[in-house]
């Protein structure tokens, strides 16, 4: 069985792009089980989120073609479409793949911890799903120890840079007065938890937070002495509102144009800061051609976030020789997982013929042989049944003149230590 990792992100295509090929989090589940069913994979997870869609696949006699097709048809997009974006790592790239984006290394934002709860996220998921197996399930605890790794030996994370961090510094360049701004935030998931907090400790004068359940929402600003609003609602207070933060798993738009420009009027078009961080976008980017509006995507982000690296990137390095050496000790296991089988089958062998050897003797013995002249038989019968299979390759070998398989099986049966038994 082979790896592999197969996905499209931040990097390799645009918002407009992974918002098409997104998983929202209820239809994961089918989603896994479709992928065994009819992509090809024997075990499989998936990780989607707002910069990245990636399936970590077990393939058993398949390449990743098939995977590749399953994905644009459960997106109904077409494979031409499609393949432009995506980028496959099988094996020993897989398992690398898997670690740097565990680490924050292959993130927007270098080092940023969020992605390590969202692969432990697909991890349970898939899980829970039953579509993994023994390598997908030694590769995450894997993955999650290296990480965790990472994190102790290296100050990756020690500077406070993220997609929500970024877009707070951003509201902070807009608007020099954040203390007198009220800002609303739509979603209630781990990304505007740290943008409530990240306003909070810039001092923002006033924080509401829209989330489809209440209480969610409620729980997220009460410590920050905000005011949770349901969706529904948003339309009463978008006009008190200098700046919009949205980031859910919704798969339409939050925002939609009328909506906005009704909200222009009532403000009398005071400026405003939208950040739309989901993929799908939750807010339409035709209200970035209103005047009074400042628009910004993920992708729009990268600029910023660029000026917050400089403290990580030694860390990076670092982090990347933990990684270099984590995937060769992963690899070792791995390779010790093909002998499994084999070794399973060379001892199920033996014991056959042992049996085959020990019913012999018994019966030779329950019709009054005598014992040692049993012990004899059964001895020879043995030794000459175990030492066939390396003999016959020797022969073999030596008529054919392969010196590097005679070289093999001496070392495999360790015949320069013990002398050749074959005859």
């Amino acid at each position: 069985m082979s790896l592999l990792a197969l996905g499209l992100n931040h990097r390799t295509a645009p918002v407009s792009v992974r918002e098409r090929v997104a998983f929202a989090p209820d239809r994961v589940s089918n989603a896994l089980q479709d992928l065994l069913d009819h992509g090809g994979a024997h075990e499989a997870a998936i990780l989607s989120t707002c910069n990245r869609t990636e399936l970590y696949c077990g393939l058993k006699g398949e390449d990743g073609q098939r995977v590749v097709e399953w994905l644009g048809d459960y997106h109904t997009l077409r494979t031409v479409d499609l393949q432009p974006y995506l980028y496959q790592h099988t094996e020993q790239r897989a398992v690398r793949h898997i670690l740097r984006v565990a680490a924050g290394l292959d993130s927007l934002v270098l080092g940023e911890p969020q992605i390590l709860g969202q692969v432990k996220a697909a991890y349970q998921t898939a899980n829970s799903a039953g579509t993994l197996g023994s390598r997908l399930e030694r590769l995450f605890q894997h993955t999650f120890a290296v990480a965790k790794q990472v994190r102790t030996d290296t100050r990756i994370g020690a500077s406070p840079v993220s997609v929500a961090f970024a877009a707070v510094g951003l509201a902070k360049q807009i608007f020099a007065d954040l203390p007198k701004r009220t800002a609303l935030l739509i979603g209630a998931g781990d990304t505007i938890e740290l943008v409530t907090r990240h306003l909070h400790e810039n001092g923002v004068g006033r924080l509401i937070v829209a989330n489809r359940t209440l209480e969610r929402a409620h729980a997220l600003v009460a410590p920050f002495d905000g005011y949770a609003i349901a969706l529904d609602e948003i339309p009463a207070h978008l006009g008190e509102a200098d700046m919009v933060i949205s980031s859910t798993t919704s798969p339409g738009l939050m925002l939609g144009l009328a909506q906005v420009r009704d909200c222009l009027k009532q403000r009398r078009h005071r400026p405003m800061l939208m950040v739309d961080l989901a993929v799908p976008r939750d807010i339409d980017p035709a209200v970035a051609d209103f005047d009074d509006v400042y628009l910004y995507t993920v992708d729009d982000l990268k600029d910023i976030i660029q000026d917050n690296l400089r403290s990580r990137r030694a860390a990076a390095d670092q982090a990347e020789e933990i990684i270099d050496s984590q995937v060769e000790h992963f690899m070792a296991w791995l390779r010790t997982q093909d002998s499994v089988a084999s070794i399973r089958a060379l001892r199920q062998q033996a014991e056959t013929i042992r049996d085959e050897a020990l019913a012999r003797a018994r019966r030779q013995l329950a019709h009054g042989k005598d014992p040692a002249a049993v012990l004899d038989i059964l001895a020879n019968i043995l030794t000459n049944k175990l030492i066939h299979p390396p003999c016959a390759g020797l022969r073999e070998a030596a008529a054919q003149g392969d010196a590097e398989m005679l070289n093999l099986i001496k070392t495999l049966y360790q015949l320069d230590r013990a002398g050749n038994p074959c005859r």
